[in-house]
């Protein structure tokens, strides 16, 4: 039986968090703060920590700085009603496995908490460099886990946009940290993705670097971007070299953004999204 460990400091929360995991059939035991958490988790071995943020004594912040390279340290769920930038990045820099804002939902719990026990690996740690809201930039292992962790993170960071320029801004970041991470990356955690995004009053930017050589776009015949004019023609191609469907991603990223700028090398891209 999974062993969960609530640490919340309102005792209502706590309640309906445990009721609803017990139904579950996990083992569930609370904590009323971090002090009362630490002490727990030193004594118990848990699966899970579902870790409030703001608590008396000690944070949720300090409960993870405090577990910081243990090799016993749970999966912990960061949760906060506090949609700060600095809240969620802090998050982020402690390692957190993931991220869930107040109020919370009990479908949206029960998801995410299966989600996280079902990991095997744990995910490698991401590397914030920057921690300004209106300049945020991190250092981010190339694996697959680390990309859908950040791009979790960060959804919750675009929360004030208008739908529509989240979801565009959000499906050209998706594609374009996929191509960094598979293509420029390996797909090796031990190398890294230089991520910055910057917020002005009337601007969004986005700036990926990857740790590979580049690529030409004269080279891409087998993506959609190279036959603007014969749609069809790059899916032959895959299909010739062994090759899985797909490869719009760079076609659905131009359709979402209003400016996409490589460097020479093209390891380095940054699209602009106007706010006006």
């Amino acid at each position: 039986m999974k062993r969960i460990l609530v640490a919340d400091d309102d005792r209502t929360t706590r309640q309906w968090l445990s009721d609803i995991l017990r139904a579950e059939k996990y083992s569930v035991s609370t904590a009323k703060d971090g002090f009362d958490a630490l002490k727990k988790l030193k004594k118990t071995k848990f699966d899970l920590l579902l870790l409030d943020v703001w608590m008396p004594r000690m944070s949720g912040f300090d409960v993870l700085a405090a577990l910081r390279g243990k090799k016993t340290r749970p999966k912990v769920i960061v949760m906060t009603s506090d949609e700060a930038p600095g809240t969620l990045l802090g998050a982020i820099r402690e390692h957190a496995d993931e991220y869930m804002s107040k109020p919370i939902e009990r479908k949206a719990l029960l998801a995410l908490v299966r989600k996280s026990l079902e990991k095997k690996l744990r995910v490698p740690p991401i590397e914030v460099v920057s921690a300004k809201p209106e300049w945020i930039e991190l250092l981010v292992p190339c694996s697959l886990e680390t990309a859908e962790v950040l791009e979790a993170f960060l959804a919750q960071l675009e929360t004030g946009l208008p739908e529509d320029v989240r979801n565009a801004v959000g499906q050209a970041f998706h594609e374009l940290l996929m191509n960094a991470i598979e293509w420029g990356g390996k797909l090796n955690p031990k190398r890294t993705v230089r991520i910055s995004c910057l917020r002005a009053k009337r601007m969004l930017m986005y700036r990926i670097a990857d740790p590979g050589p580049g690529f030409k776009f004269a080279g891409l015949d087998h993506a959609a971007i190279a036959h603007d004019n014969e749609p069809t023609k790059h899916g032959e191609i895959r299909e010739q070299k062994g090759l899985r469907p797909g490869a719009f991603g760079l076609v659905l990223v131009q359709a979402n953004v209003d400016e996409l700028l490589y460097n020479e090398a093209q390891n380095e891209v940054v699209f602009v999204k106007y706010l006006d």
